[in-house]
């Protein structure tokens, strides 16, 4: 077991590449903090997990709420001392807004779910990780934060922001134990992905899809889920201030 007897915090935990993840890091012998907002979905998680003989706690809030954040960081911080992993998943698309179309409170919720509740997150578990020694953050960006013809205008702003965040991170803290990296999905089969679609922009949609054409296949869940546990895991020990696309090939086109 590649995560054995360590403690993983994994966001946006209830569907999709979250709930990937944290079935994936369970079985590899994590203890699990799944977070999300849906209870039920989380209960399901757990009650899944157990069956399957492993360990994932479900733990309900929303983390655009900085008060929520800091309760997540003081649950950790009293049961489990600290977080040895820590997986950024939770995040919101734009409808593929374009500038002309955005607005303030668009622009401002897509900020803050994507990249300020991240740093807010980070900031308070890296602490506890620098007085226990060491841990690992493993961001969920998006290939939309490699270019900017994968998503609206606030989207891709939030993800090359959070690339750059992790960069910075990991470069800060290499020499205190920790590792910082960004995984960047391509084109993943999840409900977020189909929401988006049904809601955008016509004039974001249309723009956008120019480049769907070049995508090699969606991927899955799974498929991410397997690339966060490399890095994650130890065998991910020189890895570290690293952005990984995970897209099929698609951003080598």
């Amino acid at each position: 077991m590649k995560l054995k007897g360590k403690v993983a915090i994994v966001t946006g935990a209830s569907a999709g590449m979250g709930k990937a993840i944290a079935r994936l890091f369970s079985e590899e012998g994590a203890i699990v903090i799944a977070v999300a907002r849906r209870k039920e979905r989380l209960d399901e998680l757990t009650a899944a997990a157990g069956q399957e003989g492993g360990e994932i706690v479900a733990y309900s809030a929303d983390l655009s709420v900085p008060q929520n954040i800091e309760g997540l960081i003081d649950f950790v911080r009293e049961k489990y001392k600290k977080p040895d992993i820590v997986v950024n998943n939770a995040g919101i698309l734009d409808e593929m807004t374009p500038a002309a179309e955005l607005t303030d409170e668009l622009w401002d919720r897509i900020l803050q779910t994507n990249l300020t509740a991240v740093m807010q997150l980070t900031r308070g578990t890296l602490r506890l990780m620098l007085e226990q020694g060491g841990g690992v953050f493993v961001n969920i960006a998006s290939v939309g934060g490699l270019n900017g013809c994968r998503g609206g205008a606030a989207y891709t702003a939030s993800k090359f922001g959070l690339i750059g965040f992790t960069k910075n991170v990991g470069f800060m803290y290499a020499n205190k134990g920790v590792r910082a990296n960004a995984l960047c999905p391509g084109a993943v089969s999840t409900e977020i992905a189909e929401a988006g679609l049904k809601n955008a922009s016509p004039f974001g949609r249309e723009r956008v899809a120019a480049g769907f054409g070049t995508c090699p296949r969606n991927g899955e869940p799974e498929d991410v889920a397997a690339v966060a546990l490399f890095l994650a895991s130890d065998d991910a020990s020189f890895v570290n201030g690293a952005t990984l696309a995970a897209d099929a090939g698609w951003t080598a086109y």
